[in-house]
């Protein structure tokens, strides 16, 4: 269970973005969830100085086709860091472990193979109200957080 604000960072701890591309890939299953995920993403990356145009989005079904989706960001475009933004929310069925495992291990791939990091932005909730809380609500926006990640990982490539 989420404890603390995953909004709340220290902005001075942070690189400043202007000089970094950013993509993010948003699944379209739950779109009320998946949209302000977005949005606090893109929120932090302009707070924290990247450009409007510097950040690309691109849409995919669901969370299972955020790997292809980011894999084709990787491949077609010059970006410093990527987000993959989804929802799954426990069912009935073993549906739910299936797609959180395989979105898990493709992104988690991704990272191994290529040179772009690809932060993992998908709620695995039990419920649409735990997810509700964790994309601006009582927990804040964990879309804010992966943006932060997103920088400093872009940051950590000029090493």
């Amino acid at each position: 269970m989420a404890t603390t604000d995953l909004s709340y960072y220290d902005k001075a701890t942070i690189p400043n973005a202007k000089k970094y591309r950013f993509g993010i890939v948003v699944s379209e299953w739950n779109p009320e969830i998946t949209e302000n995920l977005y949005l606090g993403a893109e929120q932090a990356f302009l707070e924290n100085g990247a450009l409007k145009e510097h950040i690309i989005r691109w849409d995919v079904p669901g969370s299972f086709e955020l790997i292809y989706g980011c894999k084709k960001m990787i491949e077609t475009q010059q970006l410093d860091a990527i987000i993959a933004v989804g929802n799954v929310i426990q069912g009935e069925t073993k549906h739910f472990d299936f797609v959180c495992d395989g979105v898990t291990q493709g992104i988690k791939d991704l990272n191994i193979k290529y040179d772009v990091p690809v932060i993992f932005c998908v709620l695995t909730d039990n419920t649409k109200q735990q997810s509700l809380d964790r994309s601006g609500g009582t927990h804040g926006n964990k879309g804010v957080e992966c943006a932060i990640a997103a920088i400093k990982m872009a940051a950590l490539r000029e090493f």
